[in-house]
């Protein structure tokens, strides 16, 4: 099964509802090593994408992607807005003029979109970033699918993998961000980062399940 664009509209108006879902519960993460900024950026930048693109014309899952990528950039703070505008412009780059994507493609485009995220952050594992949630997912989707998952099962293993990797920046010391700044004394926290991507994969993954 393939996704088309009401497809990738769902997961848009899924990650706004989660998003706004758990604002208070990002927030209360970056308190503890950030900014205290996490939950209402977020929820503020996928309300934006959601209603930018309930007003645009008609366009393609690449129009959508890149849309997104513009207003995630101009309406998030903080590293937010460019990782994730990064994210999503680089997803959108890997499928032009693709009616439907399918396993296959969605693969190609989270690969992008991370290594897109990993270019811009500098961040690599064990930086205590969203980059500890992204690569486990990244790579137990393109596992999966290599062993003949569907697309619903492989963005469920990638969902736990990310959930798994999020859970993992608890005991770390931050190496990057303002988080680093506290040193030792980041540790025992959860990166809201790591969090907010773990959401990303959920979302995919309850919007795509029967794909």
């Amino acid at each position: 099964m393939a996704l088309d664009r009401e497809a990738m509209a769902a997961w848009f108006a899924e990650l706004e509802r989660v998003y706004a879902a758990n604002q208070e519960r990002l927030t209360e993460l970056d308190s503890a090593i950030g900014d205290a900024d996490h939950g209402s950026n977020m929820a503020r930048g996928f309300s934006a994408v959601k209603a930018d693109l309930d007003k645009a014309a008609a366009t393609g899952i690449a129009g959508m992607l890149k849309a997104a990528a513009t207003t995630l950039i101009k309406t998030v703070g903080g590293a937010s807005g460019p990782l994730y505008g990064t994210f999503f412009l680089r997803a959108g780059a890997v499928c032009p003029d693709k009616p439907l994507l399918d396993a296959a493609d969605v693969a190609a485009m989270f690969r992008a979109g991370i290594e897109g995220v990993v270019q811009r952050g500098k961040a690599a594992p064990q930086d205590k970033t969203m980059v500890d949630a992204l690569f486990p997912a990244l790579e137990a989707m393109e596992s999966s699918r290599g062993s003949g998952a569907s697309l619903g099962e492989m963005l469920h293993h990638a969902a736990a993998a990310a959930e798994s990797g999020m859970q993992a920046t608890i005991p770390m010391q931050a190496r990057k961000g303002r988080a680093s700044y506290l040193g030792a004394r980041s540790i025992g926290h959860q990166d809201p980062g790591a969090t907010s991507s773990w959401l990303l994969f959920r979302a995919a993954a309850d919007v795509w399940r029967a794909a």
